[in-house]
Formats: structure tokens, sequence, C-alpha cells
């Protein structure tokens, strides 16, 4: 035990005293994180040039209501009252005659005005859009342009023509709309949590307000988190055993360590590099998000679990890691080998989203049992403000602490047998056959 300590101490020490690892820790977050840093300084660039939309309206009585509010638009919105500087675009519409013959043709050419940059989009209005009855197909009013499902002109225009159409209908019901202004009331169904019971006083404390962050960013971040400390130490791992068996530096170590030791050193230090590092993720984002104003956010319970299964998922796939790095004998088999060392651990990153919406659902359940993909994605369930039965947190980490045993020992075969072979590729009958049969 005392070697094992003592090689991974050489280890910890060769790895955190580097410059690539102080910039590793400072990079590494900001690159995962970049796209909503870069959300959150571009949100308020927008594109300020004006949108020219070209209406078909069918039913003759729509397009007039768009316009009048693209005019409301135009002069109270796109213009920063105070710095008079311009911050959105203007909409303007122009109104197409129908036709009624060659309604395909018609089609094709205002989209070839919209592919030339004459017109950003075209809208047709069909001709029942007011009172649509059982024809649905003339009642539909369809957005023709590039990007039509993010465009903000479209988004826009909802607001406008349906409470131009909700009035008409009113007025043609013969209903004063004086008489209904409520009808006109949007009410937002507001999100809470559930009731508790403060443990110390017995008060009954309100519901809190259901945060999007609470629900989606803070499991991610977890996920995310441990899924990063996997990826700075498991790859790094079989390249380091890798370099030092062709380089002839393991054969010196093994002359007063057994293979076993070795491993186990390279796998203790590789998990104390873990540690620090996501000790101070951890730490940092505790106090940055306690500055925010978002301290009530923050899952302490989980952070004990975080622990526990980076350990574990460190160990399970870093012993296997550091055993295909051992077989290999060339770099270029490295390279083909760290792929299949990280390809369990990237595919709970394909299923998060909708684990993360339903944590609790069957699909989530059975997922998260799985011993491969056991430590991310019941941290992510963890996370959530559902409350996982402990039952499966505890089944989950047995089963990852069983596997865990299986890959150490089958890690250990094929490292004590593959250190020291040089030039036998690491082909799949061998490693099976030096896991099972020694």
């Amino acid at each position: 035990m005392r070697k094992i300590l003592k090689f991974a101490k050489r280890e910890y020490k060769a790895t955190v005293r580097t410059k690539g690892f102080i910039i590793g820790i400072i990079v590494a977050p900001i690159l995962m994180s970049g796209s909503l840093v870069f959300f959150f300084l571009l949100k308020d660039r927008v594109d300020t040039t004006d949108k020219r939309v070209a209406i078909i309206d069918r039913s003759g009585i729509v397009a007039e209501a768009i316009i009048e509010a693209a005019g409301n638009h135009n002069e109270q919105e796109v213009y920063d009252e105070k710095s008079e500087k311009k911050v959105k675009p203007e909409y303007i519409f122009e109104v197409i005659e129908p036709d009624t013959v060659e309604l395909s043709a018609q089609r094709l050419e205002l989209s070839n005005k919209v592919r030339n940059g004459i017109y950003h989009a075209f809208v047709e209005i069909g001709s029942n859009v007011l009172h649509p009855g059982e024809n649905v197909e003339d009642a539909s009013i369809d957005y023709y342009g590039k990007n039509a499902a993010m465009d903000e002109v479209r988004r826009w225009m909802s607001w406008p023509v349906n409470n131009f159409l909700r009035r008409e209908r009113l007025a043609d019901a013969g209903i004063d709309e004086s008489e209904v202004k409520d009808l006109f009331n949007w009410v937002t169904i507001q999100g809470l949590g559930l009731v508790t019971v403060d443990e110390a006083t017995g008060d009954i404390q309100d519901a809190r307000k259901a945060s999007e962050i609470e629900a989606m960013l803070i499991p991610i971040f977890f996920m995310m988190l441990l899924f990063m400390m996997m990826m700075m130490s498991v790859p790094g791992m079989l390249q380091s055993v890798m370099e030092e068996k062709t380089q002839r530096i393991a054969e010196v170590l093994l002359g007063s360590l057994k293979p076993f030791e070795f491993m186990m050193g390279k796998l203790v230090g590789g998990i104390a590099v873990s540690l620090t590092i996501s000790a101070v993720y951890i730490i940092g984002g505790t106090l940055v998000v306690h500055y925010m104003g978002y301290q009530d956010y923050i899952p302490f319970e989980v952070i004990p679990w975080f622990f526990v299964y980076m350990l574990l998922a460190i160990i399970m796939y870093g012993s296997m890691a550091l055993a295909l790095g051992a077989s290999c004998s060339e770099p270029k088999d490295a390279q083909s080998l760290t792929f299949m060392t990280i390809i369990p651990a990237m595919i709970p990153m394909f299923v998060y989203f909708p684990i993360a919406r339903e944590p609790m659902g069957s699909f989530a359940t059975v997922f998260s049992l799985i011993p491969f993909f056991t430590p991310t994605l019941m941290l992510l369930r963890l996370a959530t403000p559902d409350v996982v039965p402990i039952w499966q947190p505890i089944v989950g980490t047995i089963g990852v602490i069983i596997f865990t045993i299986i890959f150490v020992w089958l890690g250990g075969r094929i490292f004590r047998m593959a250190i020291l072979i040089q030039g036998t590729p690491p082909k799949l009958k061998n490693i099976i056959r030096w896991a099972f049969k020694g």
C-alpha cells in the first residue's frame, strides 16, 4: 500500500505542477459554458435590417390589421427613446394580389424573390381564416421564409393576427367588445414547487416558484462536470501508460513495483487530480451562484453523490483505460482505443434531455441503473427538483461498485500480461485471452 501511495503521489505532482494543468482548469469551464456566456453577451444584439414581407391575403381583411400593427411597432419599438438608436428592425408589409389560376407559380416567384433578397419572407392567408368551419385547408396562415422556424417576424405576427380575428368574431356574433374585456386577458400558468413544513418550527412553508435553472441548468451542470472529469482523467491514463511502455520507463518502474501496484498507483493519482479539479469547480461555482443570489438553488445534498460517482467512474473506466494502454505498442493503437474507452461515457449525453424532463419515468429509472451509465445519469436525476427514492441511488451505487471490482480485476490481469509485451498489436482476441486466461 505504501508503494501505491508513493507512486500515486508522484503521478499527482507530475500532473498538477505543469502549466498545462493550470491552463486546463481555467480554459475547460470556459469552453464547456462558452455558448451560455456568448448568449448573455450577445442577447441584446439583433439584426436591425428592415424586414420586407409580402402578403397574399385571400381573406381580404387580415392584411390591413397586420399592416396597422406593423405601423405601431415601427413607431414605438424600433428606436430607443433615450438614445434614439435603432434597436429593432422595421416590419414593412406589402400586399400582393392573389393569383387564383397559377397558385404554385406565384409561390415560386415569391420564393425566388426571397432567395434574391427582395423580400424577407411572404405570407399566404387562407380565405376562410375568419370562420374556418370544417374547411381547414383554406383557414391556415402559411409563412414562407429561409428560416421560417426561427423567424422573429413570424413569431411577432401571431398576436396581432389572432387578436384581430377574435375581435371580428365577436362583432359577427353581435357581442360588444367592451362588455367582455376579460376575454382578451392572457393568464399565465405559474409553475410552483410543493408546499413544505419547516422541520425546526413546524410552520407551513409556501411553495417556491419553479425555475428552469433548478430544473435543467443545475442537473446538467453536475452531469457535464462529471463527464468533464472523466474526459480529463481517463484518456490521459491510457496515453500515459502507452508512452511509459514504449519508452521503456515501465520496465524500470516494475523493478520496484508489482504490475497491480503500478496500475493502482496510476488510478489513485488520477483520482487525486480529479478531486482537486472538481473541488475547485464546485467551490468556485458555489461562490459564484451565491454572489448572483441563487444560493437557494444549490443542491448541497447532491455534492456527496457527485464525489462518490466520480470516484467509482474514474476507477471503473480508468482501470480499463490503463489495461488498454498497456496493450498498445504504438501511438496509433492508443488513438484508436481511446475512443473505445469514452464511448460508454458519451452515450448518456444523447439522452440527458428526456431524462432531465422526466427524471422519475421508467426510461430514466432503468437507464440510470445500468452500471455503465449510472454515474452520470443517476447524478443528473438526483440534481433535479424531483425526489428520487433513496433505494435507486443505493442500488445504482452497488451495481457500479460490483462492475468497478470486475473492471479492476480484469484490467489488472490485462495490464500484468501486456505491460512488458512489445510489438504485439492490441487485438481483441489477445485482450480477451489476457483478461480471462492470463
